[in-house]
């Protein structure tokens, strides 16, 4: 059997070949654009210009990096397709070219930028929301901020910068504490202040752009990434919360909307990129499934009854799903089309699920402090009940059926959202480690736990940072996290429970909110999601070399990883409400960090 470094160095060895062989003929071939982008006034090369080509509807997009002479050339794509063209790099004018088709050799003029409002709209999110945190004088309230502000969507994006009244405030929090947003009274009560004079343009703009005319202002990444490709697809629409991802052995995509409780299916290999979607089905609950009575946390246009959220490939081929709203999981046959629904005997909202060699299923109940254990071949089913916090959450936790309850009788949505910053201690990231043992994070408490796997017996650890969030093992048993409030990723040794940490190493890195990162099969570099940076990082762990690499699409909220045999990296835009993601509609994204394999060059094997 050929292994996954094999099948990727044959890869690498084949497309460097093709390559090769065209590099003299490129400019003929029908397929392909290439070309160069240059500055319009001086006519100087611009390196590290974004070139994105998309076309179709649904949209597919393809994007290339200039290099340090502004040159550009794409793979082959689909010959007698129009595509748009759009150029972007940070301190020039966007470009947009319409009708293009395959076969041209482009060279594209940019315009200097010199508008210092419109240069600080190019920036990441991020770097408005360290804007807004430096000016929070308490680290406690700053923490508390990132953490609880950003759960769903980016902060410091477009859509986030609006200045409000203190009447448009009032709704903005309270919708805040209904979907699990707790801000306590006295950060609650300096919010409105804080971001309104934060996101000013006459105080934001300076201060993003004082270095505009600098050199080193917006600098291109580096040259090894201005070799990688990215790839997009649109899934689902306006209304859709693209959630997870995963990655089936086939190289298919898996995909779940959260909103709308619907599985969708990517074939990149396939021609056209073949999109399937199955509606999940409800098991006969009403919108909002299991939390309907105490008026679920759902927006205006969410027609979700269970509420898919995280998704696995178990050992039979088969795709595991957990139903947050639906306190389900449900297995869909690939071969069938059919799903099973497994309704759960404790717990509330499951979340994140991952395989244990068994064939086991662990998964995490966010809402009620448990962690699951399913057994698909035999129907054994156990729910822990993890530590809690303090005696307050214990008793909240054990009173949570009696409050659903009770929410059916009485509005209790305003009291959630005026409860001073109490927060319940939210299991979360899950995964298994190499022994067998189950790892879990618990993000609020700021503490990891293991459950031994045979007697369920459950030991925390408390970590030296806040806001442990999805995290996973390599394959030496060291477990990596990252810590979404303070803007590092951190690596745990179990044997001697000793942590070492690094921060990310990115502009304005205080704004940045790492949701999840993912260990690389076979050469154990991490990836992490720049959640609020419009990014991926990969950081290789020997070397401990960071490695930033910019997504073209702007507000783009990155929640889970995965890999192609091919070493693809996997992630979806799920920023909620998808509204604010420029363009409108969530997308799969795939990013090959060496350029070598678009997916239009994956074959079956």
């Amino acid at each position: 059997m050929v292994s996954a470094a094999h099948h990727r160095v044959w890869l690498a060895l084949t497309w460097m070949a093709i390559g090769a062989f065209a590099t003299d003929v490129r400019a003929e071939d029908p397929a392909v654009f290439r070309g160069r982008v240059l500055g319009a006034a001086s006519g100087e090369a611009i390196a590290g210009a974004m070139v994105s080509f998309s076309h179709g509807d649904p949209s597919y997009s393809i994007t290339v990096f200039s290099d340090e002479h502004g040159g550009y050339s794409t793979p082959p794509l689909t010959p007698q397709a129009e595509y748009r063209i759009r150029v972007r790099r940070i301190g020039w004018k966007d470009r947009v070219e319409l009708g293009r088709r395959p076969g041209e050799r482009l060279e594209i003029r940019l315009q200097r930028e010199t508008d210092p409002a419109e240069l600080a709209a190019q920036l990441p999110a991020n770097r408005w929301y360290a804007l807004l945190l430096a000016s929070v004088e308490e680290p406690a309230h700053r923490e508390e901020l990132k953490r609880q502000c950003t759960y769903c969507h980016q902060q410091g994006s477009r859509h986030t910068r609006i200045i409000r009244t203190e009447e448009e405030w009032g709704k903005v929090l309270a919708l805040m504490g209904r979907m699990g947003g707790m801000l306590s009274d006295d950060l609650r009560a300096k919010v409105p202040d804080l971001f309104n004079t934060a996101y000013d343009l006459e105080h934001a703009v300076p201060a993003l752009t004082a270095r505009m005319h600098e050199p080193d202002f917006a600098p291109p990444p580096d040259a090894v990434v201005r070799r990688a490709i990215v790839e997009e697809w649109e899934l689902g629409g306006r209304a859709s919360m693209q959630h997870d991802i995963t990655v089936d052995p086939e190289g298919r995509i898996y995909s779940v909307d959260m909103t709308q409780d619907k599985l969708y299916r990517l074939d990149p290999a396939a021609t056209g990129a073949v999109r399937e979607t199955w509606s999940i089905p409800n098991d006969g609950l009403p919108l909002g499934g299991a939390f309907a009575s105490a008026g679920p946390p759902l927006a205006p246009n969410a027609n979700s009854h269970v509420g898919p959220h995280s998704l696995q490939i178990a050992p039979d081929g088969s795709v595991w799903i957990t139903l947050a709203l639906g306190n389900r999981l449900a297995r869909f046959d690939p071969e069938t089309e059919r799903f099973t629904l497994h309704p759960l005997d404790a717990g509330y909202y499951p979340h994140t699920l991952r395989f244990d060699a068994r064939g086991r299923i662990w998964f995490t109940l966010a809402a009620s402090n448990h962690l699951g254990m399913f057994d698909p071949k035999t129907g054994a089913e156990r729910e822990i009940r993890l530590p809690a916090g303090s005696f307050g959450q214990e008793v909240v936790l054990r009173m949570m059926p009696f409050f659903l309850w009770l929410g059916s009788k009485v509005d209790l949505r305003g009291a959630a959202a005026n409860s001073d910053g109490f927060t319940m201690p939210i299991p979360y990231g899950v995964d298994i480690a190499p022994d067998g043992v189950v790892w879990f994070s618990q993000l609020n408490e700021h503490r990891i736990g293991r459950v031994d796997p045979d007697s369920f017996e459950v030991e925390m650890v408390d970590v030296p940072f806040p806001a442990p969030r999805r995290l996973r093992f390599d394959s030496k048993g060291k477990l990596w996290i990252p810590s979404f409030s303070a803007s590092l990723i951190a690596r745990f040794d179990p044997d001697t429970r000793t942590f070492e940490s690094w921060k990310l190493p990115i502009p304005s890195a205080e704004g940045e909110t790492p949701y999840a990162l993912h260990v690389e099969r076979g050469s154990d570099t991490v990836w992490v999601c720049g959640t609020n940076s419009d990014s991926l990082i990969r950081f290789e762990p020997e070397s401990e070399r960071f490695t930033v690499y910019p997504l073209p699409t702007r507000v783009t909220y990155t929640r889970e990883i995965d890999f192609d045999k091919a070493g693809g990296v996997w992630t979806s835009n799920s920023n909620a409400p998808t509204w604010q993601i420029e363009g409108g509609v969530p997308r799969i994204i795939r990013l090959d960090p060496e350029g070598l394999t678009p997916s239009t060059a994956l074959a079956r094997r």
